[in-house]
């Protein structure tokens, strides 16, 4: 058995968002992910093979969709964000924590 805390303790800001397997099996993926202003850099989209499951459990976020919808997410919003389907972070507030979950087909 293990056990841990979503939110303790957390890393310090940097350059880059901090991403951490809380859990991993074939088919499941579950990252914690820290955000501290971070965006995606500019033209970068995310392009997965996995459909992700993401929750916004602390902070505050903003995704942006290649068709052109943003989504602003405060704490406990969740998207189901399938395959396929290309996104970028536009924009994250200071201890912005998610909880995602990659699913492979």
């Amino acid at each position: 058995m293990s056990r841990d805390n979503l939110f303790s303790p957390l890393p310090p800001p940097g350059p880059d968002e901090r991403f951490d397997t809380l859990f991993s099996s074939p088919h499941v993926r579950i990252e914690r992910i820290v955000s501290h202003r971070h965006a995606s850099p500019p033209g970068f989209w995310y392009d997965q093979a996995e459909d992700e499951w993401v929750m916004l459990a602390q902070g505050s976020a903003e995704l942006e969709f290649d068709d052109g919808r943003r989504e602003a997410l405060a704490p406990g919003d969740w998207l189901l964000i399938p395959a396929g389907c290309r996104h970028r972070v536009a924009a994250t507030g200071p201890d912005t924590v998610w909880l995602a979950v990659h699913v492979t087909p």
